[in-house]
């Protein structure tokens, strides 16, 4: 007989999973419950009086946990999170009345981070990286989404990609790379953004694809970035590479990029502040998810919310995500974006949990391997003391994760 690797018992478990698969119990409790692994993957779960104890063998790690709660491993669906430098100082223009755009169009904004990341060698990046990415593993994170998007040519574009990668090497997390290239036009670019786009279609993504550095490509639909028109080329070729799509929309203004990625299959479209009723059903017909992103809408200030009846009305699954970025979202706290989704978009926390577990594996792509507890998904789960679910977007400032499981092995903290 095979037995069981290492099972934790005597705690409370949200699965996750939605409320028909779990029986209609908020966050898909399991009260009192077990989760036992074997071979990274969660072999049985159930409540802890039906746990079959032949499968406990002599080497099986037993942990006993008198209580708290078990939930999936979180997972930072939209990152930004490989960049050098800092904007610090337009924090404080932004302070003193100047909006994005005006900064974006001054040259700063993704441009100045351009400078410096470009400026930066890979050992560099990754030493002003890993203790952003530490914040994140600290507080439960298991998955986590990398987006390029400072280099803006093809060699500083692929060296932040195999940063992103190198940092899923040396930490105990999964990283998700997505080329981002179509993020602004570079200063050499200035006079010629479709001369930048044939760059990036023509060059950059079929390096990328070629060398297995991006598992998708992004795009920033907008007045200050790409008009729809050349987010279409690079979805093209994103295609012709065998790349899936992924899209900033309707942050700033409605472009109609999110029908536009819905159109492409998109895996899901990101902020969407300005999102209208079209675009919402649009993204529900193909199944692609919203990413939420509060923490942009806290630090830029903005006033309009995204459509959040809408999107529950049309059943489009609501992903959350830092957005861990050095301009508009300086944030390496997935908690605290929990507490952000529920006090600024009026998320439920149940709603908020979800979307930084099972509707931000589907945003990447991985629901078949995490973001729920099942049989045979990747043990990827947090231990947490807490007495309730609804107490990870509840509190601010204090982490009460007790041990976070990454692939069955527990990781100390």
């Amino acid at each position: 007989m095979q037995y069981w690797d290492s099972v934790w018992r005597q705690t409370d478990i949200a699965t996750m999973l939605p409320a028909q698969q779990a029986g209609g119990a908020p966050f898909g409790a399991i009260r009192n419950g077990a989760i036992a692994v074997r071979d990274g993957r969660i072999a049985w779960i159930g409540p802890d009086k039906d746990l079959p104890r032949d499968q406990i063998g002599p080497a099986t790690v037993v942990h006993d946990l008198g209580g708290g709660w078990i939930t999936p491993g979180l997972i930072d669906c939209h990152t930004h999170l490989v960049y050098g430098g800092s904007r610090a100082h337009e924090f404080e223009l932004r302070l003193n009345g100047a909006t994005y755009e005006e900064i974006a169009r001054a040259g700063g904004g993704i441009r100045s981070t351009v400078t410096a990341t470009r400026a930066a060698s890979e050992d560099a990046l990754m030493k002003q990286s890993a203790p952003r990415l530490r914040s994140l593993l600290a507080e439960g994170v298991t998955t986590v989404e990398i987006k390029s998007g400072y280099g803006l040519d093809l060699e500083n574009e692929l060296k932040s990609l195999r940063v992103a990668r190198s940092l899923g090497q040396r930490f105990p997390v999964q990283v998700k790379t997505t080329l981002l290239s179509a993020h602004a036009v570079p200063p050499e670019f200035h006079n010629n953004p479709d001369g930048y786009i044939d760059l990036v279609c023509n060059e950059i993504i079929p390096a990328a694809a070629k060398a297995g550095l991006a598992d998708a490509v992004d795009a920033f639909c907008e007045g200050i970035g790409f008009s729809p028109a050349q987010t279409r080329r690079v979805f093209e070729a994103a295609k012709a590479h065998g790349l899936p799509v992924k899209l900033h929309a309707e942050q700033l203004s409605n472009l109609n990029g999110a029908a536009l990625a819905a159109e492409y299959g998109a895996l899901s479209a990101d902020h969407l502040e300005h999102l209208d009723e079209a675009g919402v059903k649009a993204m529900a017909a193909a199944g692609t998810v919203a990413v939420l992103l509060p923490g942009a809408f806290y630090v830029l200030r903005e006033t309009k919310l995204p459509p959040i009846d809408s999107l529950r009305r049309h059943n489009v699954a609501m992903a959350v995500s830092t957005d861990c970025n050095p301009g508009t979202s300086p944030i390496s706290s997935l908690l605290l974006i929990l507490n952000m989704a529920c006090t600024l978009f009026r998320l439920t926390p149940e709603e908020a949990l979800a979307g930084v577990t099972r509707n931000a594996a589907k945003a990447l792509g991985l629901e078949a391997e995490c973001g729920v507890l099942s049989p045979g998904k990747r043990a990827d789960f947090v231990v947490w003391d807490i007495d309730r679910p609804a107490a990870l977007a509840y509190q601010i400032g204090l982490n009460p994760s007790r041990q976070v499981v990454f692939g069955g092995r527990g990781l100390s903290h």
